[in-house]
């Protein structure tokens, strides 16, 4: 199992995932919200989504887990 961590604090913009899906390094799974510029948000290694920790419009801190992968 893998935690998907914010690089960045800030307000969840966009959810680009949903649990089940299969996901790659390469995938923006969310985006983050942070001094009016919009950043991509992008897991470490290839997984399924188990959990995802946030909802749109929460606001998060840099390091918080965000998402869980197996």
């Amino acid at each position: 199992m893998a935690n998907v961590e914010s690089p960045i604090a800030g307000k969840v913009l966009a959810i680009n995932c949903k649990v089940g899906d299969q996901v790659t390094e390469d995938d923006e799974i969310m985006i983050i919200e942070a001094m009016k510029m919009e950043n991509p948000v992008f897991p470490d290694e290839d997984g399924t989504v188990k959990e995802i920790k946030v909802a749109v419009g929460d606001r998060i801190d840099e390091g918080a887990v965000i998402a869980v992968l197996e």
